[in-house]
């Protein structure tokens, strides 16, 4: 899969567009446009997928190590969201409830390919936003940044980028991940560490 499909493909004829007067969508929170979505409005959903797909391929990228592998769990991600869409607790925001998802899918990607040789991630797209000015040593110490968050266990990698990546609070990430408070602040203090060393070492690959 090249790219992300958008909404109105990938769920063609499971989704109608509202038949009459269209209603402005922007400045909707989340959970208005998860009741549009459920009333048969196909915009809110897709408007809904181009809030939050960024940072789904993001996080998807930096655990997997692979944009294809992210596109595909993100992709997967949504269409299950979609499915599950009257489930969704507004109490709860939908970023966290999205993440809940995209993180299964991650986790379940990472078994299947645990035999795998293990991939650098570099984000490209991080790297595209440099400016023209940028150093040769800045572009270098962020790869070498990509390279030592690569080189985190899957634990401590997935902790560190909730918290420090994504900024989700610690309350919500245990609603996402399901590990207790005392345990994710360990394995974000250790990531931290790691990454720190590994810095200070350089990778070895």
């Amino acid at each position: 899969m090249s790219s992300l499909a958008r909404p109105t493909q990938i769920f063609a004829g499971r989704v109608t567009a509202a038949a009459d007067v269209e209603v402005p969508l922007v400045g909707m929170t989340d959970g208005a446009l998860v009741k549009r979505t459920l009333d048969g409005d196909a915009r809110a959903f897709t408007e809904l997928v181009d809030r939050h797909a960024a940072a789904c391929l993001r996080f998807g990228a930096r655990m997997l190590g692979d944009r294809s592998d992210a596109e595909d769990v993100t992709q997967e991600t949504f269409l299950r969201a979609f499915k599950a869409l009257e489930s969704y607790d507004e109490r709860l925001p939908f970023r966290t409830w999205l993440f809940s998802i995209l993180i299964n899918r991650c986790r379940t990607a990472m078994t299947q390919r645990m035999r795998r040789e293990r991939r650098v991630v570099v984000d490209n797209e991080v790297l595209e936003r440099s400016t023209v000015e940028a150093t040769q040593d800045a572009v270098e110490l962020r790869e070498e940044l990509a390279k030592a968050i690569a080189a985190l266990s899957a634990d401590q990698r997935e902790a560190f980028l909730l918290r420090h990546v994504e900024e989700l609070s610690y309350e919500e990430i245990m609603s996402v991940t399901g590990v207790g408070m005392s345990a994710l602040k360990m394995r974000v203090k250790r990531a931290c560490e790691r990454l720190q060393q590994l810095l200070v070492e350089g990778v070895r690959r």
